[in-house]
């Protein structure tokens, strides 16, 4: 494996995001992309995926299209 950057997410949020995944709950999620750039999107949670040891968050968009955000790089999530 190789090294990351990736910083853990406290074990509390995760359990928010489990739980938002389980009863379909809308999230108005901002962070920042690979780019440094800033996102806002209201999305669906639908996996919490965990890869090259890093964690990410995949949810649906307003369009239908899948992404994946790394939850270190989540600013901050409200549920609608």
């Amino acid at each position: 494996m190789n090294p990351t950057d990736y910083t853990p997410i406290d074990c509390s949020l995760h359990s928010e995001y489990e739980l938002a995944i389980m009863h379909g709950t809308r999230l108005q999620v901002s962070w920042r992309d690979a780019e440094g750039s800033l996102r806002i999107e209201v999305l669906v949670p639908v996996d919490l995926r965990t890869r090259q040891g890093e964690e990410f968050l995949a949810a649906i968009d307003h369009v239908g299209n899948e992404r994946e955000i790394r939850l270190d790089r989540i600013m901050g999530s409200k549920c609608l």
